[in-house]
C-alpha cells in the first residue's frame, strides 16, 4: 500500500512542536538574568509553553444521518485494524457526539459516556467534563479488536422513554412521535456525549477526531456549534451522492458548519460520499466521471463554494481497498485526494496558527529585549568613545562635563515626573475600560433576562428576552471597544512623547483590541438568532428553552466578557513595562556616567577601569543580541519536512 502521508505529516508536526518547546525553554533560561523578578514575563512564558503542550489538531466530521461519517473515519484512520472499528453498519448510526483522542494522563484506554439524563443538569458540557462522577467509564481492550469494537458499539445505544420525559430532556417531540410498544413512548439516545481515549499513532501525535450526529442533535446540543466546532482546525462536511444536497444538509451547512468558521480560522472541507452508487458497469468510465463532476458542481453551487472544494469519495470502498490492499480500488474511491488535502493544507495551517500564537505572545517581549540590548550597546559604545576622548584632558574640561551631566540628569528627572502624571491619566482611562467589561454589571443583565424569560407567557416573550439580552451585551462590548481604542491612543502618545523628548530608541507598545471579542459576540448573536427562530426551539417546553439558552448561549457570552476582561487587565498591567524598563535603564546609565566623571576627576586610574568595563559590556551585549536573534529564529522555524519530505513528489 502507499505511504501514510498524513501520518508522516503529523509525525513531522509533533517533532516541530518538540523543537518549539525546546526553544521556549531555552528562551526562558536566557531571559532569567535580564528579568529575574518579572512575574508578568514568567507568566506569559508559562502560558505560552502550556498552550504548545496542550495543542491538539482537531478534525470534526459533520453531516446528517446516514451520510457515512463514521465509515470515512474508519477508512482514513482505522483501516489498519482490518475491520470496521467504529460502528457504522447499516441500521447503526452515531447517536451522540464522540471525541476520539489520546489521553496521555490516563493509565489505560477507555470509553467515557455521559448519560442523556444529564440534560436536566444546569451545568454545561465543559463543566461536566470536570465531574468524573457523572460519566460511565468502560475499559477499552486495544489488544482485542473484536472486543474493542463491541465496546465502541455502546455509543449507538438508544432507549425508549415516555414522551413527557423526552420533552423534559429537551427532545422536540411532535404528537405523531409516540409510536412505541406503549403509544406514548419515543426512542432517544442512551448517551449525551462520548470520550474515547485510544492509543492510535496519529492520536498520540495530538490529533483529535469529533464525530457528530445529525441536524437534530446539533440543534439539541448548541455547545457543539458554539464551542466544539469552532475549536476545530478543520470541519469535514459530508454529503451523499445518492441524495444530493437536501434541505437539512443545507440548513446544517449554513447554521452549523459555515457559521462555525472564524474562531479557529479553520478549513471547511466538503466530501461527496457514496459515489460508488454511480459506478454503473453499463457506462463508460468517461461517462461516469462526467456524471460525478456534475454532481460535485451541483453540490458546490448549492453550498456556495467552488467545485474544487468538493471531494468525491466512497468511504466504504476505500475501507475495503485498504483492508484488502487493493491500490486500484483505493484510487477509484477518491480517498487519496481527500487525504492529500488534509496533510498538505490542514496540518500546515494548524502549524501556522500555533506559531502565530507563540510569536504574538512573545514577539513584543522579544522586540522589547532587542531594543533594550541595542540601546544598552549603543550607550556603552557612546560612553566608551566619549571617555576615550577624555584621555589627556585637564580638570577644567572634566568639571564642565560633570556640570553638564548634572543638568541633563535634573531635566530627565523632571521629565519622569511628567511621565508619572501620564500614568495616572492612563490608570483613570483603564478604570473606564474595565468598567465597560464589568462582570457584575453583566451578571445583572443575566438575572434580568432570566426573570423576564421565566415570566414570559408566550414564545414571542421568550424571543424578546433573548433579543434584549444580546442587545445589551453588544452595547457593552461596543463601549468597551471604544474605551480600548482611546486607551491605546493614550499609551502610544505617552511612549512617543518620552522617546522624542530624550532621543531614546522608539519602543512599540503591545497592541490590544476588543475587536476580536466583538466579532466573536456577533458570531454568537447569529447562533442565538438561529436558536430563537428554530422550529426545534418552538417545540420545546419553556423551562427547557430557558435552561438551554442560559447554559449554552448566555454562558458563552459571559465567557467572552470574562476573557476580554482578563486580557484587558493583563494588557493594562503590562503595556507600560517596556517604557518603564527603558526609563530605569536610562536613569541608571545617567547615574553611572555621573559617578564615572566624579571618579575620573578624583583619579585618572578610574578612567582606565571604566574603559575596561565598557569594553566588556559591549562584547556581552553583542553576544546576547546574537543569542536572542538565534532564539527568535528557532521560534519562527518552519514545519520540518521529516517523513513528509517526499510527499509532493510521491503524489505528483
Amino acid at each position: 500500500m502507499s505511504r501514510d502521508h498524513l501520518g508522516d505529516r503529523l509525525t513531522a508536526y509533533a517533532a516541530w512542536k518538540r523543537q518549539l518547546l525546546d526553544a521556549l525553554e531555552a528562551f526562558r533560561a536566557w531571559l532569567e538574568p535580564y528579568r529575574p523578578e518579572s512575574g508578568e514575563d514568567d507568566l506569559r512564558l508559562y502560558e505560552t509553553l502550556e498552550a504548545v503542550r496542550r495543542d491538539r489538531l482537531r478534525l470534526a466530521f459533520v453531516a446528517e444521518f446516514s451520510r457515512g461519517k463514521t465509515e470515512l473515519i474508519n477508512a482514513i484512520f482505522f483501516a489498519g485494524y482490518g475491520r470496521r472499528l467504529l460502528p457504522s453498519e447499516a441500521g447503526r448510526t452515531t447517536m451522540c457526539p464522540c471525541e476520539l483522542f489520546h489521553d496521555r494522563e490516563a493509565d489505560a484506554p477507555y470509553v467515557r459516556l455521559l448519560p442523556i439524563e444529564t440534560r436536566a443538569d444546569a451545568r454545561t458540557l465543559a463543566e461536566l467534563r470536570e465531574a468524573p462522577e457523572c460519566w460511565v467509564h468502560l475499559p477499552l481492550d486495544v489488544q482485542d479488536p473484536e472486543r474493542m469494537a463491541e465496546t465502541l458499539r455502546e455509543v449507538v445505544r438508544t432507549r425508549r422513554v415516555p414522551v413527557a420525559e423526552a420533552r423534559a430532556l429537551g427532545f422536540p417531540v411532535s404528537p405523531t412521535d409516540g409510536a412505541g410498544p406503549e403509544a406514548d413512548t419515543v426512542e432517544i439516545p442512551r448517551w449525551r456525549h462520548a470520550l474515547i481515549s485510544f492509543p492510535h499513532p496519529l492520536l498520540e501525535h495530538g490529533l483529535v477526531l469529533l464525530d457528530t450526529p445529525g441536524l437534530n442533535a446539533l440543534g439539541s446540543e448548541p455547545e457543539l456549534t458554539l464551542q466544539l466546532l469552532p475549536s476545530a482546525q478543520a470541519v469535514l462536511f459530508l454529503l451523499a451522492a445518492d441524495t444530493g444536497v437536501t434541505q437539512s444538509d443545507l440548513e446544517m451547512w449554513n447554521h452549523h458548519v459555515r457559521g462555525a468558521e472564524g474562531a479557529a480560522h479553520g478549513c471547511r472541507i466538503v466530501a461527496l460520499n457514496k459515489i460508488d452508487v454511480l459506478w454503473d458497469e453499463l457506462k463508460e468510465a468517461d461517462e461516469i466521471a462526467a456524471i460525478l463532476r456534475e454532481q460535485c458542481r451541483r453540490a458546490a453551487e448549492a453550498l456556495g463554494i467552488s467545485p474544487e472544494g468538493v471531494f468525491p469519495v466512497s468511504a466504504q470502498k476505500a475501507l475495503v481497498a485498504k483492508v484488502r490492499g487493493d491500490e486500484a480500488l483505493l484510487e477509484r474511491s477518491g480517498l487519496p485526494a481527500l487525504e492529500r488535502y488534509l496533510y498538505q493544507e490542514v496540518v500546515p495551517n494548524r502549524q501556522r496558527m500555533l506559531q502565530a500564537h507563540v510569536l504574538g505572545r512573545l514577539g513584543p517581549l522579544i522586540d522589547g529585549l532587542r531594543l533594550e540590548l541595542t540601546g544598552r550597546l549603543q550607550r556603552a559604545r557612546q560612553e566608551l568613545e566619549h571617555l576615550r576622548a577624555l584621555q589627556g584632558r585637564n580638570a577644567e574640561v572634566l568639571e564642565q562635563l560633570l556640570e553638564r551631566s548634572r543638568t541633563e540628569q535634573a531635566a530627565y528627572l523632571r521629565s519622569v515626573e511628567s511621565f508619572q502624571a501620564s500614568r495616572r491619566l492612563l490608570r483613570q482611562q483603564a478604570r473606564e475600560l474595565l468598567a465597560a467589561l464589568d462582570l457584575q454589571a453583566f451578571d445583572r443583565l443575566i438575572r434580568q433576562t432570566r426573570q423576564a424569560m421565566q415570566e414570559a407567557w408566550t414564545t414571542r416573550g421568550l424571543r424578546q428576552g433573548m433579543q434584549h439580552f444580546f442587545a445589551g451585551a453588544r452595547d457593552a462590548m461596543v463601549q468597551a471597544a471604544d474605551q480600548a481604542e482611546q486607551t491605546r491612543r493614550l499609551v502610544l502618545a505617552t511612549y512617543r512623547k518620552f522617546h522624542e523628548a530624550h532621543g531614546l530608541p522608539a519602543l512599540e507598545p503591545r497592541a490590544f483590541s476588543v475587536e476580536p471579542h466583538l466579532q466573536a459576540l456577533h458570531r454568537l448573536m447569529v447562533e442565538a438568532e438561529a436558536f430563537r427562530n428554530s422550529p426545534i426551539t418552538a417545540m420545546l417546553e419553556q423551562h427547557v428553552v430557558v435552561r438551554r439558552f442560559f447554559v449554552t448561549l448566555v454562558a458563552q457570552a459571559r465567557a467572552l466578557f470574562f476573557q476580554a476582561h482578563q486580557e484587558a487587565e493583563a494588557w493594562l498591567r503590562d503595556v507600560m513595562h517596556p517604557l518603564v524598563h527603558q526609563i530605569k535603564a536610562h536613569r541608571q546609565d545617567m547615574d553611572r556616567r555621573l559617578e564615572t566623571l566624579r571618579r575620573i576627576s578624583a583619579s585618572r586610574e578610574a578612567l582606565e577601569e571604566r574603559l575596561q568595563v565598557l569594553t566588556q559590556e559591549c562584547r556581552r551585549c553583542s553576544t546576547d543580541l546574537e543569542a536572542l536573534e538565534a532564539l527568535q529564529a528557532r521560534l519562527a522555524a518552519p514545519l520540518p519536512e521529516g517523513g513528509a519530505a517526499s510527499t509532493e513528489a510521491a503524489t505528483a
